[in-house]
């Protein structure tokens, strides 16, 4: 059966890391040609199937990821994620600090894509752990709870967008049931699951970020600071409240779009924090390509162990599982509701892709949805909550989270994977209570 071969997938890969000590890039591969060919597809098809994940992983976030790393980089090396922090510490203090961040992901998940968020605040994470003395994954998880909740419930992400108008769901609505959903959700996976991570010792990438200490004077200001961590937010913010107003036949539509793209939104900040926070503080061109230089060597091996989950994704994709489950799903008898939510954590747990995961699911329980009068806005949101469910080894995200925090699979699995069921079940427990009051 495709899904006992998924699971002997999984262990297979599970074996090669941790028995065998293998390079978790080269795991990933010899795992989705194993399971590939398990699964009964032709050896060149796990070729192409493979080089196909690799390069539409790669395609959507090595941009994203590179100039995110270059964005950070400049934001680290000159005091200006350093000057943040210190605002932070101020007025949460150090007790609250968590706070903070889970306050901080949330404002920035809304308007940006959870990889764009997080290569964004990664430098921030890794600041204000260095200045408080508090354990790296402590600080880290409230923004990843954050921006993973806003990625799975709340357009104008693209996995709820798409699901909206499959379900032909009002957007706004979502959106509205969505925060109510989401705020709970977020304090008990953010703030709340991370008090019981202290003792996860973190070994981040060395050359990452480098953390200096700065004296006062040596400190950009604080409004220059926080515009440039910005710029990519505003920049997509604006693009797609423009975006809701001017119609499509405008000129100025596909002006806008192209300003709000992550790609060029991070492009721009790059440019802009070259000037601010690196030439207007005295460095020379050389010296702030440098920075730049140093962020991608930190991200070279990551992007690697990404394209390789998303190989194994793909394979899953492609060698049929995801229509073996659609066919089981066709067959269950369960409230709308739950059944969209089943049927596409499922498919996050057996494909990885939350997009995909969640799309697939919606077009499963559309003719259930329509036979019953099921409320279209919360099953939206039970399909983006399922998406989430139980993220591991074939989710890029989870490498994603991994790589940089320097954890072991053991501890990511405590950590990240078990956040990430923790939004789902909330999210889930959350549309059923909504849909007595709706």
């Amino acid at each position: 059966m495709p899904l006992v071969i998924v699971v002997f997938g999984v262990l297979f890969l599970l074996l090669l890391m941790i028995g065998f000590k293998l390079n978790a890039f080269l795991a990933l591969i010899l795992a989705s040609m194993a399971v590939g060919i398990a699964e009964g597809m032709t050896p060149a098809a796990v070729i192409t199937s493979i080089q196909n994940g690799v390069g539409s992983t790669l395609g959507s976030l090595a941009l994203i990821i590179g100039f995110g790393a270059m964005l950070g980089n400049l934001v680290a090396e000159s005091g200006a994620a350093q000057r943040i922090t210190f605002r932070l510490i101020k007025s949460f203090g150090v007790a609250r600090i968590h706070w903070a961040m889970v306050i901080t992901g949330f404002v920035v998940g809304i308007p940006l894509f959870y990889n764009a968020g997080f290569v964004l605040l990664i430098p921030i994470v890794f600041t204000l752990a260095a200045s408080t003395g508090l354990p790296l994954v402590y600080v880290g998880m409230p923004m990843a709870a954050a921006l993973s909740v806003t990625h799975g419930f709340l357009p104008p992400h693209p996995g709820p967008t798409a699901i909206a108008v499959i379900f032909k769901a009002d957007i706004g609505l979502t959106l509205v049931y969505g925060i109510i959903l989401a705020i709970p959700t977020i304090v008990l996976a953010g703030p709340v699951f991370a008090s019981f991570l202290k003792g996860i010792q973190a070994n981040p990438p060395e050359g990452l970020y480098k953390i200096k200490k700065f004296e006062e004077d040596e400190l950009p200001g604080y409004g220059i600071s926080l515009f440039t961590a910005l710029v990519p937010i505003l920049l997509m913010a604006v693009a797609s409240l423009i975006n809701v107003f001017i119609p499509d036949s405008s000129e100025l539509k596909p002006i806008i779009t192209f300003i709000g793209d992550p790609v060029i939104a991070l492009l721009v900040a790059v440019l802009v924090a070259i000037f601010t926070l690196g030439l207007n503080r005295g460095k020379t061109m050389p010296e702030v390509m440098q920075i730049i230089s140093s962020a991608i060597t930190g991200i070279a091996m990551i992007l690697l162990i990404i394209g390789g989950g998303g190989a194994l994704k793909q394979v899953l994709v492609d060698s049929g599982v995801g229509t073996y489950i659609a066919e089981l799903g066709k067959e269950s008898n369960f409230s709308p509701l739950v059944l969209a939510w089943s049927i596409s954590a499922l498919l996050r747990v057996c494909l990885g892709s939350a997009t995909v995961a969640g799309l697939t699911a919606a077009g499963i329980v559309l003719p259930v949805m329509q036979s019953t009068g099921a409320n279209p806005e919360l099953m939206v949101l039970a399909t983006g909550a399922g998406s989430l469910m139980l993220s591991h080894v074939n989710d890029p995200g989870f490498w994603m989270f991994k790589e940089y925090f320097g954890l072991t699979l053991p501890q990511t699995f405590s950590s990240w994977t078990l956040m990430e069921t923790i939004v789902s079940v909330m999210g889930l427990l959350g549309v059923l209570l909504l849909n007595i009051f709706l």
